[in-house]
């Protein structure tokens, strides 16, 4: 092998590498996702490539210096590891109840798996069953927590027995349609092939309509409703967007509306949910608040949330967040000595200038430390469930 066969190896194996990583974040978002289960401490670990004669290590059949060569049967790196067990309906209510808000989406979800369980039921017993239409509209404003709950769907839909694999391809406008004709069929199958066994989240869906004789949106729209027709016991697919825009894309095609009949509403997150949010990403991240440092964010919120939709919810909150660790970061990196207090503790003045405003004087107030009341930090990170 020569020296250019080793650079095209080695740019292959930085490729796969990243490619690994990247797949081990897939799923996250501004509520967290679980970790991916760790192997048992008394799991057998893999024996080091051996050496031949010559040194190097031992050619395998999945090494970058047999590739075109045949290769010996090997068992798969997950046979080798031990699998977590399978998730219960229970263990994804308990993960349903314990996100922030969504009081209304909670029950609907909850009534959608009790008719399921009762559908399977009834089969099971011989006994008539309707056919059940699980193809959802998601409506409400960004980081509302769309897609958070499309990703728990497809989970519970695999554990009610609905779908086999129970993955999330999630996919716009850009993932379906072409620029040229005859090539949307094409692209639009190609993602429904991925999600086949498990639910196709269309965000934006509206965008498919269009309009005008150069978009190709309705030849998307053609292609999705076949398959839905044609893969009905493995394909659930769930289209996401605006209130009044989702409506007029529903109503405007009569196979959309035969399909589409269960809606789901994203109400917008009050402040104090908001507060919950950030507060799930200090507990997540391991920080607190100082003294006056919540009010201070309350205000941050308040005033950033003044338009709903441009905010963006739980999207609004994480950009307060991270734009808060940034002026933390700053402040600590101009201190003599950082203790592990102070990589934790996030003050009123980080919180003021991620806001771009000044912090309050309280020594020209008659403010101080101790006469400004107990610190309420605990409302952010006590016991009390976020």
């Amino acid at each position: 092998m020569d020296a250019k066969d080793k650079i095209i190896f080695q740019q292959l194996d930085v490729i796969r590498t990243m490619t690994e990583n990247n797949l081990r974040r897939v799923g996250e978002d501004f509520w967290g996702a679980p970790k991916p289960a760790l192997p048992a401490k008394d799991a057998p670990i893999k024996d080091a490539p051996k050496k031949d004669a010559s040194g190097k290590g031992a050619q395998t059949g999945d090494s970058p210096s047999a590739l075109g060569a045949p290769s010996q049967p090997q068992a798969s790196a997950a046979s080798e590891q031990p699998q977590p067990p399978p998730e219960t309906i229970e263990d994804l209510k308990a993960e349903l109840d314990s996100y922030v808000g969504l009081d209304n989406i909670k029950q609907e979800v909850k009534s959608l798996i009790n008719m399921v369980t009762v559908y399977n039921l009834r089969k099971q017993h011989e006994l008539p069953t309707l056919d059940m239409s699980l193809h959802m509209v998601f409506t409400g404003n960004p980081g509302t927590g769309k897609t958070m709950v499309a990703r728990l769907m497809a989970r519970i839909y695999k554990c009610l027995g609905i779908l086999q694999q129970g993955q999330l391809i999630e996919v716009d406008r850009g993932g379906l349609v072409a620029g040229y004709v005859g090539q949307t069929a094409i692209k639009t199958g190609e993602a429904i092939k991925k999600a086949l066994g498990g639910v196709l989240f269309i965000d934006e869906a509206y965008a498919l309509n269009g309009g005008g004789e150069s978009d190709f949106g309705q030849e998307a729209i053609d292609t999705l409703l076949k398959a839905m027709e044609d893969h009905r016991d493995d394909l659930i697919v769930i289209v996401a967007g605006y209130d009044h825009l989702m409506e007029k894309f529903i109503h405007s095609n009569p196979g959309l509306e035969s399909r589409f009949n269960r809606y789901l509403h994203f109400k917008d997150y009050t402040t104090q949910e908001m507060m919950q949010i950030f507060a799930f990403q200090c507990k997540k991240g391991f920080y607190k608040l100082g003294e006056h440092a919540l009010d201070a964010v309350k205000r941050y919120i308040e005033a950033e949330n003044q338009s709903g939709i441009t905010f963006g919810n739980a999207r609004g909150v994480r950009n307060i967040f991270e734009n808060v660790l940034v002026q933390q970061n700053n402040r600590l990196a101009g201190m003599d000595s950082i203790t592990k207090q102070d990589l934790m503790t996030i003050t009123e003045q980080d919180v003021y200038r991620a806001w771009g405003m000044p912090p309050p004087d309280r020594e020209a107030s008659g403010q101080d430390v101790e006469s400004a009341g107990p610190d309420r930090a605990h409302e952010l990170h006590g016991d009390e469930p976020v």
